[in-house]
């Protein structure tokens, strides 16, 4: 490659009137090109505002160049692309930012295409369905066994508990103003258990009651309720259980 050759390089924007920001690669079709980003989701930004190209890092004019620029523009992203406001970038390694996301959901859900064209009976048919193929191809959640799910499970929940994230990130007040919220929005559309009738509700609490449990450790039999408390009276696990009928 001579001083006059096409470069591929990893490349920075601000402007000048404000703090926003963008990284980017770029290869060129001549060398030294006019070129500051092209931009999409935040175009506006370039067109009223002045920006300014500063290059990080030049990579090999080859295509293991073109990769090698591509992850460490990811790399470089990939902490600020959904946690600071002023980065412009919104997507990261194919992964689409947070905001992005919100405002596509949001067309979606607003032009009823998709999943949202959909009745309630459909979705729900629609959901069976792909449960069925996934249980019977033993895909998705079907294809690890049930020790391993409850494994992952508790991983996941020691990671939320430990960095204070999701529902650990609220206080007990927030937890309760949340859980009315969710309530009232049931209500308003039906779902779960505010979308069954009051007599099915009913047939749901009496098959339950009919279920009988097995304590594996002292064989006492009761149902699920009432083995539960059997159990915890007697500083038994409560996972120590098998249905019986």
């Amino acid at each position: 490659m001579t001083s006059q050759s096409p470069r591929i390089y990893l490349y920075k924007i601000t402007f000048e009137e404000v703090s926003y920001y963008y990284y980017g690669v770029h290869k060129e079709k001549k060398f030294d090109e006019y070129y500051v980003g092209t931009p999409v989701t935040h175009k506006w930004c370039w067109e009223f505002y002045t920006p300014k190209k500063q290059i990080l890092e030049f990579f090999d004019f080859t295509d293991e160049g073109w990769l090698e620029a591509q992850e460490v523009e990811k790399r470089l992203i990939k902490p600020f692309y959904n946690t600071d406001k002023w980065c412009l970038n919104e997507n990261c390694g194919g992964k689409i930012s947070l905001s992005s996301s919100r405002k596509s959901g949001k067309y979606v859900f607003e032009s009823k295409i998709g999943c949202f064209k959909l009745s309630k009976e459909e979705k729900l048919k629609v959901a069976k369905k792909v449960g069925h193929l996934s249980f019977i191809n033993k895909t998705g959640v079907f294809s690890i066994d049930s020790e391993t799910r409850k494994n992952i499970s508790k991983i996941q929940g020691k990671k939320l508990r430990d960095n204070e994230l999701g529902l650990f990130s609220m206080t007990k007040e927030e937890k309760h103003l949340l859980g009315i919220k969710n309530g009232e929005r049931n209500k308003r559309l039906k779902l779960g258990i505010c979308g069954i009738t009051k007599e099915e509700r009913g047939e749901n609490v009496k098959k339950t009651n009919q279920q009988k449990w097995k304590c594996i450790v002292t064989g006492y039999i009761s149902n699920s309720g009432g083995l539960s408390r059997y159990q915890k009276k007697k500083g038994i696990d409560t996972k120590n259980r098998i249905r019986i009928e």
